[in-house]
């Protein structure tokens, strides 16, 4: 068997939000070596035959630290041929995908990747909050709450700074700080939302300003994992609710009518 690693996105959660091609991958695989914030049921399309590997990090407890998965993509590969590295999100978007493709590559193995729908645009979007909107914002900024050296982005202070909208990943523990930059910035009316578990049936999110934003989520009890976004696209949401309800309805009508 050659030796080959494909870095597969899972997409933000929803089982659905998921690529024909990395269903493909997944179905091919040897060996799967997956996330915590993958949705296990995606691993249904792998082979029954498949090597399932949770390799994943939860309440700051590390399965495997990150040269010990790339030991284990290595070592698989070699021995067992497919490899699929699963990760949440876009695996090229705070996903350290291409670490691993540059540590495969130094053994000789073939590599390749399937991009997955990034949580960063498909979270805002489920509960209706456009990232750009005319006379809103004209662009927005992705940005890690937290470095490698477990400090907040310098980038948060350029961003808030700016007109564009902002969305935070792994930013929770840095939100006093979020706060406190953004109202250094004259900003502390400006909308925020917070989205726990986005796309998932357990979802759940809190709307505010920079200046309430923190009480909310205390009375909402909104945890980690949850993406933050700032601007004013917040404040034009629109209630998907109420849409869908508006379709449910019609095509009751029309089932009727056709009865």
């Amino acid at each position: 068997m050659t030796p080959r690693l494909t870095i597969v996105g899972a997409g933000p959660g929803d089982a659905e939000l998921i690529t024909v091609k990395a269903i493909k991958a997944i179905k091919s695989a040897n060996v799967i070596l997956y996330d915590a914030l993958v949705n296990v049921e995606l691993l249904e399309y792998a082979s029954p035959k498949a090597e399932l590997i949770f390799v994943g990090k939860r309440k700051g407890c590390y399965a495997y630290q990150q040269d010990q998965i790339n030991e284990l993509i290595v070592e698989r590969a070699l021995k067992f041929g497919h490899v699929v590295r699963l990760k949440g999100g876009d695996p090229f978007i705070f996903g350290r995908g291409a670490e691993e493709l540059e540590n495969a590559k130094e053994y000789a193995i073939e590599v390749a990747f399937v991009p997955g729908v990034s949580s960063s645009a498909a979270v805002p979007a489920t509960v209706g909050i456009p990232l750009t909107k005319r006379n809103a914002s004209e662009s927005f900024w992705v940005i890690t709450g937290t470095t490698k050296s477990h400090k907040i982005s310098g980038d948060v202070v350029l961003a808030a700074k700016s007109t564009a909208t902002v969305v935070i990943l792994m930013g929770m523990s840095k939100l006093s700080e979020i706060v406190k930059i953004f109202s250094n910035q004259g900003k502390s009316e400006t909308a925020i939302a917070i989205i726990q578990n986005g796309t998932r049936a357990n979802e759940k999110f809190g709307i505010g300003t920079i200046s309430n934003i923190e009480t909310i989520v205390k009375n909402k009890q909104l945890s980690n994992p949850a993406i933050i976004i700032i601007g004013e696209v917040v404040n034009q949401r629109v209630d998907l609710s109420e849409i869908y309800e508006k379709a449910n309805l019609a095509q009751q009508k029309q089932l009727k009518k056709s009865a």
